[in-house]
């Protein structure tokens, strides 16, 4: 897609460009169905006047949007190339990026179309990718390092993306197990009240992990490979003595480890191994005067070798848009009122 010039000159400080979208990539693929993209696009740069005629599109204004919008549509034509459809949300991210980028804000060279066509794993049709240039970022971590940290508020895919890296992992034989743990603590709530066997407590608080699982494995595979150790998912207390070599090992939910606990996590790292842990600092749910470990190994670990921290916000979430308000307006009242989680600093550490 390029841009061409046109016979009429535009007022000063004003520029206009022309797209020509190829014949074989149907309007409605950059468009959107009933125009839902455009609208986007149109909504972001209200300095610049969009119109189409055929295949083409035409904008006329700010010379900084107008360059924007020429380099969004080149951003999209290079996903539409690779047979991934565009979507609103991937408009709206690309956007971002793309003003993050001119505004001086982002620090790598990462595009936009880079972000959205990299696969980490297929299935039944579907395809796991990152969704956000920090995702990419982290998802690029875990390729390079030994342990990384994925640090972020809910809804960041934090977990999903690691355990996507995992199974890619276990496939391309790169390791030859999948760990998954995470420690039982309550999020309010206790598990001695609940009714069953110390196994069926615990499995309802480990059922986000299987959830993930079915998204990325044949069901009927995960009780196979469970049963020869293949996959193996269990609180974090059942990996205390252990050396784990050979394995993929993901800590979830690690903000409510105890630094003791997170200290004996890291040193069960074995041979041809390597560890994700993931976790949200502003949901902690230690008892009061427990400090969490997650927290405390950020001050320890950071800036040595082959050992990473990405860190995500709410700009990362990619569940219901009021998720990232949610995070937004959580954050804002505890700056404003000296809290965490709406509750005294001193009461929760």
């Amino acid at each position: 897609m390029t841009q061409t010039p046109t016979a009429q000159t535009p007022a000063q400080g004003q520029a206009r460009a022309r797209f020509t979208v190829p014949a074989n990539h149907p309007m409605v693929t950059v468009l959107g169905s009933g125009d839902a993209l455009l609208r986007v696009i149109e909504k972001a740069f209200p300095a610049a006047d969009i119109h189409v005629r055929g295949n083409e599109i035409s904008a006329l204004g700010d010379a900084g949007e107008v360059a924007l919008v020429q380099r969004l549509f080149d951003e999209m034509m290079l996903v539409l190339r690779t047979g991934q459809p565009m979507t609103e949300d991937a408009v709206e991210r690309s956007i971002a990026m793309l003003r993050a980028s001119e505004n001086g804000e982002g620090d790598g060279e990462e595009t936009p179309a880079e972000v959205l066509t990299q696969n980490i794993l297929s299935w039944r049709g579907r395809t796991i990718r990152p969704k956000t240039l920090n995702q990419k970022r982290y998802v690029d971590a875990i390729d390079k390092h030994t342990i990384v940290f994925g640090i972020g508020p809910a809804g960041t895919g934090k977990t999903y993306l690691a355990m996507a890296k995992a199974v890619q992992a276990l496939q391309a034989k790169q390791v030859s197990r999948i760990i998954l743990t995470r420690p039982a603590v309550e999020a309010g709530e206790r598990l001695g009240f609940l009714p069953g066997t110390l196994y069926d407590k615990i499995d309802p608080y480990l059922r986000p992990l299987y959830d993930a699982l079915h998204d990325m494995l044949d069901p009927d595979s995960i009780p196979r490979l469970m049963a020869a150790g293949t996959i193996e998912v269990a609180p974090l207390a059942y990996m205390r003595g252990r050396t784990l070599n050979d394995a993929f090992i993901i800590l979830d939910e690690a903000q409510n480890t105890s630094p003791e606990q997170m200290k004996m996590f890291l040193t069960r790292l074995g041979f041809e191994s390597k560890i994700v842990i993931t976790g949200d600092v502003t949901q902690v749910d230690l008892p009061s005067g427990t400090k969490s470990g997650l927290r405390q190994v950020q001050d320890i670990l950071e800036g040595l070798p082959d050992i990473h921290f990405s860190r995500l916000t709410s700009s990362d979430v990619v569940r219901h848009k009021l998720v990232g308000r949610i995070v937004d307006a959580y954050e804002k009242y505890d700056s404003e009122n000296g809290t965490e989680n709406g509750s005294h600093k001193g009461r929760r550490h």
